[in-house]
């Protein structure tokens, strides 16, 4: 008797179990035959495998199309040459924004099939505890008999004990079946739980592809009136380019002066050592050379820092003092990242100073390490004065406002100790007043000192 009650004591206890589990699967609603379940993922699977092939041919595309783009850059400054570049780059943007949402497509059909193979593992749930309370009823049934009334009924012990041992089989069996899919649940769970994330950070991606075409369309409508202003005459935009260029030597020279009067000494101990890629880079995918950029890459260097080619033929711009920082080329509307963690600060607009004379849009950005950065050029800040920033953190896009013949982002290396952000008076734009940031001469260090090769 007392066998048959542990017995029965531990059919209900998984009973119970299998309930439990049931119910924290359950769906909240009617679940689909097998039939059905067979038909719905085939479909799903078909869907994604249909999602992967257009996803394949969106991405050799967009490679084409950023296999033209680094063609075009490295193409003589025209007006024509601009406006193509920007196409191209719409296109290219336009294409990701496709892209990104056939990719969260696929990752709503993986949940979709995650969600009908919980549906299925629910019905078979359903199905064994139908199977353990079968067989409590037997074990119930069993132990409403005393062993001597089956015994005067024609049994006989070893056939009870054979029931016994049946029993004790299906006991260890459910067990086994109740492990599997308490395992088999937690892995659902949490398979679903990565794909959910993962459709998160595709709409978030989604959502920064708009902006940038945002972006690229205000961009088309400057370029649009460029057109009109020239008459679509190069002659005329190259005179453009020329009265940028003398806007910027006026306002070189009011920097130049302003900074030999300040007073910013730094240790040279307080800065990293260089060579260990003390900062990251702020565009994805740049080719740490020379422009054009090789098959992968979608940015390359369009000019050093230091006394460049273009810097020894332009003395006029740069006062001799070569180039403050490093560009890289970088279509209206990429993505700026920070180079390292940080504290912003400051942004600003030198355009509203002065047009076309400067940084333009600008972020400022100190550093733990002794350094501080500089993302000229942008379209727009999405940072402000006072934020701490992580590294590759978006702080911006980049554009061509400010002191920019083509679009690029000027990245500048400070010492932090030697470097602040003030106001000095513009000549170019009398009676208005820069605040930049500014540094000793001796403070404007080579950024390519502090980033990684690749």
């Amino acid at each position: 008797m007392q066998h048959r009650q542990l017995l029965l004591r531990l059919g209900l206890f998984l009973c119970s179990l299998v309930l439990g589990v049931a119910l924290s699967l359950s769906l909240g609603g009617a679940h689909p035959s097998y039939a059905q379940t067979a038909s719905t993922t085939a479909q799903l699977q078909s869907q994604i495998d249909n999602t992967n092939a257009q996803i394949k041919d969106l991405q050799a595309q967009i490679a084409q199309l950023q296999s033209q783009l680094n063609s075009t850059t490295a193409q003589k400054q025209t007006l024509q040459n601009a406006i193509n570049a920007l196409n191209l780059n719409i296109q290219k943007l336009q294409k990701s924004i496709s892209l990104t949402q056939a990719q969260i497509k696929q990752k709503d059909s993986q949940i979709s099939q995650i969600n009908t193979t919980i549906a299925t593992t629910t019905d078979a749930i359903g199905q064994t505890q139908t199977e353990v309370a079968n067989s409590l009823r037997q074990l119930e049934a069993l132990d409403q008999e005393p062993l001597l009334m089956m015994l005067l009924g024609g049994g006989t012990i070893s056939s009870f004990f054979d029931e016994a041992s049946a029993l004790e089989s299906v006991r260890s069996d459910l067990e086994n079946k109740i492990e599997d899919l308490s395992s088999l649940k937690t892995n659902l769970k949490s398979s679903e739980t990565a794909v959910q994330a993962q459709k998160s950070q595709l709409s978030s991606y989604q959502q920064t592809l708009t902006q940038q075409q945002q972006g690229l369309s205000v961009t088309k409508d400057s370029q649009t009136k460029l057109l009109t202003q020239t008459k679509n005459q190069e002659s005329a935009y190259q005179q453009q380019i020329a009265e940028k260029r003398a806007e910027e030597a006026k306002f070189e020279n009011d920097l130049l002066d302003f900074q030999s009067k300040l007073n910013l000494t730094f240790s040279a101990s307080s800065l990293p050592a260089t060579g260990q890629g003390a900062l990251a880079w702020p565009l994805k995918g740049v080719y740490n050379a020379a422009c054009p950029a090789p098959k992968g890459y979608v940015s390359c260097i369009t000019q050093y820092f230091g006394n460049t080619d273009f810097a020894t033929a332009n003395p006029q711009i740069y006062s001799g003092h070569g180039h403050s920082g490093l560009d890289l080329a970088a279509s209206p509307g990429t993505p700026v990242y920070a180079a390292r963690e940080g504290v912003v600060l400051g942004t600003g607009n030198t355009d509203l100073t002065c047009p076309g004379a400067s940084f333009g849009k600008w972020v400022f950005i100190k550093h733990d390490n002794g350094l501080s950065t500089l993302y000229a050029h942008l379209s727009s800040q999405v940072v402000a004065k006072g934020d701490t920033v992580t590294t590759g953190q978006l702080i911006g896009y980049s554009d061509t406002t400010g002191y920019a013949t083509g679009p690029h982002l000027h990245f500048g290396v400070y010492a932090s100790a030697g470097s602040e952000i003030a106001s000095f008076a513009s000549s170019g734009c009398p009676g208005k007043i820069y605040t930049m940031p500014v540094a000793d001469l001796s403070a404007y260090l080579n950024p390519l000192s502090y980033l990684p090769v690749n």
